[in-house]
């Protein structure tokens, strides 16, 4: 039999080297989506109200981010719309990710520059300070409800692509209409527990978070309101819960009441959906395992992206008046 020729062998070489080069290749795109995500995949998933088959799916790290943008929005009063820009703003700066890093000295969820006035770098690095400061902007710029999102959002961070914003509006919308709670039971998030990171987890730490985003009368029942923490002047400070759990439980109950909420012409229902969807959002780094309001309920671990009906001891008054939140430890 006669020998493989020359050219027989080295086209088997260069195959058995292209081979090679698709796996190390495969394994590089790999860490690279791990170190952009942090270690998670998508994990999240908000889908349109519309029931038009719009969805849109994303990593645990940017639901917390998103939840924090919407929440400083809806307490300074900004309409959904607003909530919508700052969304595509941050999607497209930082892909909703608070970097320590950017275009020359360009930090946070906005790639805000303390060279250009706002703010200290630790002030930019706390995402409820680096929202406020793009609202208070935002707010400056006349009729920006009624110009095209990429115009409003250039005309607050003064970017060298002005147009690159536009691409994000169709997530954005989704998810400012989840995280307003004006889309009801459209957010879910696979919630698995952060293992690479340690975190502060459990009800009390729930309630920080909460009071922390929502200000300090957030788990106040209705008719004891306290004055709310103002976003955008300050770092936000290491909140003291302003409720007690009882002992040895796990739920934590946020009473929702109109009156409760900051923007006029909000209802007790879009305030305990965004509350409900915040929770969702935050529930990989807090470890929540549920999460129930209006008669439907979260659970951790659900992977077909849907709220369930709750059970029937979630269905009473109080259930339709208080979002519960379940923590896993």
């Amino acid at each position: 039999m006669p020998e493989p020729s020359h050219t027989l062998k080295r086209r088997g070489r260069l195959l058995r080297v292209g081979a090679a080069l698709v796996v190390l290749l495969a394994v590089a795109g790999y860490l690279v989506v791990q170190y952009v995500t942090g270690g998670h995949g998508p994990g999240c998933k908000v889908v349109s109200g519309k029931n038009d088959g719009e969805a849109y799916e994303f990593t645990p790290e940017q639901a917390v981010n998103a939840a924090t943008i919407a929440v400083v929005g809806t307490d300074r009063g900004m309409p959904e719309r607003a909530v919508t820009i700052a969304l595509a703003t941050s999607l497209q700066e930082s892909g909703l990710r608070n970097i320590q890093h950017g275009d020359r000295d360009s930090l946070g969820l906005f790639q805000q520059r303390p060279s250009q006035g706002w703010g200290k770098p630790q002030q930019i690095l706390d995402p409820t300070y680096a929202a406020g400061v793009f609202y208070e902007h935002l707010a400056k710029v006349p009729d920006y409800q009624k110009l095209p999102l990429t115009v409003a959002a250039q005309r607050v961070q003064r970017s060298g692509f002005p147009e690159a914003y536009a691409k994000h509006e169709p997530d954005a919308a989704l998810l400012a209409a989840a995280l307003t709670g004006h889309a009801p039971a459209t957010l879910t998030c696979q919630g698995r527990p952060d293992t690479t990171t340690v975190r502060a987890a459990g009800p009390e730490a729930v309630r920080a978070a909460l009071v922390r985003d929502f200000g300090r009368d957030v788990l106040q029942p209705a008719g004891a309101e306290v004055s709310r923490k103002k976003h955008a002047s300050t770092p936000s400070p290491t909140p003291t819960p302003t409720a007690e759990p009882a002992s040895g439980t796990r739920t934590v109950t946020v009473p929702v009441a109109a009156g409760k909420s900051p923007a006029k012409g909000r209802t007790a229902g879009q305030r305990g959906w965004q509350v409900a969807h915040w929770a969702v959002a935050n529930a990989t780094a807090l470890h929540i395992e549920r999460v129930s309001f209006g008669g439907r309920e979260w659970t951790a671990g659900n992977t077909d992206s849907r709220w369930r009906a709750a059970g029937s001891q979630e269905t009473g008054g109080v259930a339709k008046a208080a979002v519960r939140i379940v923590t896993g430890q």
